[in-house]
C-alpha cells in the first residue's frame, strides 16, 4: 500500500506559476508520515515547488487545507479522484467547514488527525475509508514518534527545523480561528519529547509554530531550562503579556531564543476592543512598554498587525506602519482583517451584509491575495487594500531596511543574527511583490 501526502499552494501569479521561496517545512504531513505503519510506501509532494505527478501509482491521497489553499486543495482532489484515487482532506479549514470540504473528497477528517491516523491507514487498507472521522484537539506529538524530516530531502525549505511545544490559546480574539479550533483550550507536549526531537535533527535554529508559547508561562520556562544546554537559536509566536515577565524574557534569551512572531494587530484602542485582544487592552499605552522590553532583551520581533476594524481608517492604517518603522521591528506584517469562516468575526459581518464575495472568498474565482473581502466602515474595500499594500511597500522599501538593520540591540547584536536579518528580509520583501493579488489555484 502506498500513501502521498499533498501540501497544496495558494495560487499562480495572473502569467506565470508561482514558486513560493520562503516555504517552511509541512510539519503535520511529516508527523502522519511518522504515524504511518512501516509496511506503508509514503511519498510527499509540494506544491508549492514542484508539479503533482497524478499519474503516479498510490491508494490513497492526504490533502491538509488551510483557508488560503482551499481551492486549490479542491482542484487537487479532483484530479485525483477523477482516476480513481481516494482521497481524505483534513486540516483547520475542514475542521471550520466540513459539509464544504466533504463536496472534494471520499473523506474528510475533523479535528487532529494524529489520535485515529492508523485507523484511517488500516481502513483504506481495507477499502473501507469512512466518509468522515472525528477526533478533538490535543497534544502535537505522540511520545516516540518523529516527523519523517527524510520525505523534506531535495525541496529547498528554509534552514530551519519546524517544531512543536504547546497547541492552541487561552485567548478568544474575535477573528481568530485558533480560539474556534481549540475552543480556547491549550495542549503541552511532554519536555522530553521535545528534547529528543531536537536532538535527532541536524539543524541548530527551530521554529516552535505554537499557537502562543507564552500561553503558559511556567511551561515555556520549564522549556527554556532544557534549551539552554542544546545551544540553539529559536523563534515562535507569542501574545506580548510576556513583557510583563522579566524573569521569563531572561529565561528566552538565556535560552537562545532571538525572537517571537507577536500579534500587536492595531494601534487604534477601539480596534483593539474590536479585536478582544486581551492581553494588548490591559494597560495600553501605544505599546512603549512593550517594545521597550523587546528590546532591551535583544527579541528580533516580527510585529503582526491586522488591519480593517470599524474605527480603522485608511490614515490609521499608514500611522501603524510608521509606528513599526519607528520602532524598528525586525520584520512586520501588515494584514487585512480576514473574515475567516465560523469565527465571531465572520458571524457579525454576514449578519451586517458586509461580506463580500458571496461570503466565501477563499473560493471566488474574482478574489485576490491581500484585497479585502468585507465592506470596512470608514473606507472602501479598494481603499483598505492599498493602504495595506501600501505600508508593507514602505516598510520594506531599501531606506527601511537600512535603517532597521542598523538597531545595535536587535540585529547588530552578534553576526549571525546580521546575517539572518539580510537574508529573511530580502526573501519576505521579494515575496511581497509575487504575492499581491495572486490568483488562488491554478485553474
Amino acid at each position: 500500500m502506498k500513501i502521498t501526502f499533498i501540501k497544496p499552494t495558494i495560487g499562480r501569479r495572473e502569467h506565470s506559476l508561482y514558486v513560493d521561496e520562503g516555504r517552511m517545512e509541512p510539519l503535520m504531513l511529516a508527523v502522519l508520515a511518522g504515524l504511518t505503519p512501516n509496511d506503508v510506501d509514503v511519498a510527499l509532494y509540494d506544491d508549492r515547488m514542484e508539479s503533482i505527478p497524478f499519474d503516479e501509482e498510490t491508494d490513497l491521497v492526504a490533502i491538509t487545507v488551510e483557508t488560503y489553499t482551499a481551492r486549490r486543495a479542491y482542484e487537487i482532489s479532483e484530479e485525483y479522484r477523477g482516476r480513481g484515487v481516494p482521497v481524505i482532506l483534513g486540516g483547520m479549514h475542514v475542521t471550520l467547514l466540513p459539509d464544504e470540504a466533504a463536496q472534494h473528497a471520499d473523506s474528510i477528517f475533523i479535528g487532529d488527525a494524529e489520535s485515529l491516523w492508523t485507523t484511517v491507514v488500516d481502513d483504506a487498507r481495507r477499502g473501507k475509508l469512512q466518509s468522515r472521522y472525528v477526533a478533538p484537539p490535543g497534544v502535537a506529538q505522540f511520545p516516540n514518534v518523529l516527523p519523517r524530516r527524510d520525505l523534506y530531502k531535495g525541496k529547498g525549505y528554509l534552514p530551519m527545523s519546524l517544531m512543536q511545544y504547546t497547541r492552541g490559546c487561552r485567548f478568544a480574539c474575535s477573528f481568530c480561528a485558533v480560539s474556534k479550533y481549540f475552543d480556547k483550550k491549550h495542549y503541552i507536549r511532554r519536555i522530553d519529547e521535545v528534547v529528543r526531537e531536537i536532538s535527532e535533527q541536524n539543524r541548530k535554529f527551530i521554529f516552535f509554530i505554537d499557537d502562543n508559547i507564552a500561553t503558559d508561562r511556567k511551561a515555556l520556562k520549564e522549556l527554556c531550562r532544557e534549551l539552554i544546554p542544546l545551544r540553539i537559536h529559536w523563534i515562535s509566536q507569542a501574545s506580548l503579556d510576556v513583557t510583563k515577565d522579566q524573569n521569563l524574557m531572561k529565561a528566552m534569551a538565556d535560552s537562545g531564543c532571538i525572537g517571537h512572531v507577536m500579534g500587536f494587530e492595531t494601534i487604534t484602542p477601539g480596534s483593539l476592543r474590536d479585536a478582544r485582544k486581551a492581553p494588548n487592552i490591559s494597560g495600553f499605552s501605544n505599546y512603549q512598554h512593550e517594545v521597550r522590553i523587546l528590546r532591551e532583551f535583544g527579541m528580533q520581533t516580527w510585529a503582526a498587525f491586522t488591519l480593517g476594524y470599524d474605527n480603522d481608517t485608511y490614515d490609521s492604517v499608514l500611522a501603524t506602519m510608521e509606528f513599526a518603522l519607528k520602532s524598528k521591528f525586525t520584520f512586520a506584517a501588515f494584514n487585512i482583517l480576514m473574515p475567516y469562516p465560523n469565527t465571531p468575526l465572520y458571524n457579525k459581518l454576514e449578519s451586517e451584509g458586509r461580506l463580500l464575495y458571496d461570503g466565501k472568498w477563499w473560493l471566488h474565482p474574482e478574489y485576490r491575495f491581500n484585497q479585502a473581502a468585507f465592506v470596512p466602515k470608514n473606507m472602501a474595500p479598494d481603499e483598505l487594500t492599498d493602504a495595506c499594500h501600501i505600508a508593507r511597500k514602505k516598510f520594506n522599501s531599501v531606506f527601511s531596511l537600512m535603517y532597521r538593520f542598523s538597531d545595535m540591540q536587535t540585529n547588530l547584536k552578534t553576526l549571525w543574527r546580521a546575517a539572518s536579518y539580510w537574508r529573511y528580509a530580502t526573501l519576505f520583501r521579494k515575496e511581497l511583490y509575487k504575492k499581491h493579488k495572486m490568483r488562488f489555484g491554478l485553474k
